[in-house]
């Protein structure tokens, strides 16, 4: 059943050994940085047992209520219902945040999936799997994964450098695997767990290594250290800086000291192609969350932009118009590939309904490699008075008040107060410390630009356009190699013929 809120902010009061800005942190609900995002994350459980929200955000499945997040999908309609959920959320706290849970639950749906890589290996493994997808729709879990790591010297196999610069299993016990090393997450502070998996690396061995590890981490654990980079909450008033005080989202280096992961918890252990097969697919399923938050932040920088053209009375500029426009093309772009990757479903090993995994990475390459441009278009459309204009105390003290009434009132619809917090919004999305680290963000958050492009190669059906121009050029069979072509879209005919609708169904 869903917790609420407070049971959330209970459930990390474990006593978890958390610093930040150079302090131990006493108690991570109420510490100003880590507020913030507690608060939202508190916000959403409760949301499923508030009637205004409840039927968007909860399901009945065998009886009982879950988050709509954590139940797997088996139709396109789960699909609608997850995007529904998730623009319920962010609609309702007011802004973007990435580490709800919805996002990384996908990644466990991955090894549902890989089940039978992994029993090959060890039938627990996925035994542990099953039972872990279902804890999370029964205890509601805030779910997070772990996956970077120092790396340390990648011209070095990690037996060739200090071994802990990759997470690896120093020892088994009877109870489980002992494990030493450190990885980075983001909300790990404030997260009950973490699918902690390989990163992509060197493992020191092509069958066999204690680097080729993962399972779920009870991050309430002995022996884990959170070390987190200090917030952007805080450092400025809200009124200022309204989306880094509520939104940021705090990333951790999370240290494994020796930490004992039960053997129940254990998803695949020391086979490279177990971990490799994990990599390969991680994102099947968690990518659509993550490019549905580039969606609304490309609504945000739409409506920061566009006010701003409106309320100076340039929107009827051909130049502001069409850089509105590429504003638009980027944003119904991202809306195109979400929507298609529904619309276009395919069925994974397992049963489970996945998004189009082409038009997925294809649109997640779209939203994240455009993104700086689109910022710098937004950027140019707020124009320059985002860097220059004085802070909300300026608007407010006795004797400066009436200058700032003066020169940022324009007439009846645009007073002094409306621009002020229109211009603070633009600047902490598109200059500030926050917006600058959330560009990285994206473009790193899921895996660096090569493996997204990566994750198209081996997902984009080649066939289709072999086909095309085999027979437009009247090539021979000798070029195939023996291979049978499939010609068109694959996704496409899937969908629209009747012959093969049901199944795809």
């Amino acid at each position: 059943m869903i917790r609420t809120g407070e049971q959330y902010r209970e459930s990390i009061r474990d006593g978890r050994a958390v610093y930040v800005n150079g302090e131990k942190v006493r108690d991570v609900p109420t510490h100003p940085m880590f507020r913030p995002l507690v608060d939202i994350r508190a916000r959403i459980y409760d949301m499923a047992h508030d009637p205004a929200h409840a039927e968007v955000m909860t399901v009945t499945q065998d009886g009982q209520v879950n988050a709509v997040g954590n139940a797997l999908p088996y139709t396109q309609d789960d699909w609608w219902a997850k995007r529904r959920a998730t623009d319920e959320v962010l609609n309702t706290v007011g802004g973007i945040v990435t580490r709800v849970g919805d996002e990384t639950v996908g990644e466990m749906w991955s090894l549902h999936d890989g089940a039978d890589v992994l029993a090959e290996i060890d039938p627990q493994f996925a035994r542990n799997i099953e039972r872990h997808i279902h804890e999370v729709l029964r205890g509601d879990p805030f779910h997070v994964s772990a996956n970077t790591d120092p790396k340390g010297d990648r011209s070095k196999a990690p037996q060739d450098q200090d071994p802990d610069m990759l997470l690896h299993v120093v020892k088994e016990t009877d109870a489980g695997i002992v494990v030493r090393g450190a990885k980075y997450e983001t909300a790990a502070a404030y997260a009950n767990q973490a699918f902690t998996k390989p990163t992509i690396a060197n493992w020191g061995s092509e069958s066999m290594s204690d680097y080729a590890v993962g399972f779920i981490c009870d991050l309430g654990s002995p022996g884990l250290k959170f070390i987190c980079r200090t917030g952007f909450a805080g450092r400025a008033p809200a009124e200022d800086y309204p989306l880094a005080n509520k939104f940021d989202e705090v990333d951790t280096i999370v240290i494994f000291d020796n930490v004992l992961i039960p053997w129940e918890n254990v998803l695949f252990y020391r086979h490279t192609r177990a971990a490799t097969f994990i990599r390969a697919t991680l994102h099947r399923y968690s990518a659509f969350a993550f490019v549905q938050r580039n969606l609304k932040l490309a609504d945000m920088m739409i409506g920061a932009a566009l006010f701003n053209a409106r309320q100076t009375g340039l929107e009827k500029q051909q130049a502001v118009q069409e850089k509105l426009s590429q504003l638009a093309v980027y944003r119904e772009g991202i809306n195109a590939h979400l929507t298609a990757s529904i619309a276009l479903g395919e069925r994974s090993p397992s049963g489970l309904m996945m998004p189009n995994q082409s038009l997925l990475y294809t649109g997640r390459v779209l939203a994240c490699s455009q993104l700086h441009e689109m910022m710098h278009i937004a950027r140019e459309l707020c124009g320059g008075q985002i860097c220059v204009t004085p802070d909300a105390a300026s608007f407010r003290h006795p004797e400066t008040a009436p200058w700032m009434e003066k020169y940022y009132s324009i007439n009846d619809d645009w007073v002094a107060e409306d621009r002020r917090k229109l211009l603070a919004f633009a600047r902490d999305m598109l200059n500030s410390d926050y917006a600058g680290h959330r560009l990285t963000f994206q473009l790193f958050a899921q895996a660096p630009p090569f493996a997204h492009l990566a994750a198209v190669y081996r997902n984009f059906d080649w066939d289709g356009p072999l086909a095309f121009v085999k027979d437009a050029a009247g090539l021979s069979d000798r070029v195939l190699g023996g291979r049978t072509l499939t010609p068109d879209d694959s996704g496409v005919t899937k969908w629209s013929d009747p012959k093969t609708r049901n199944a795809a169904e």
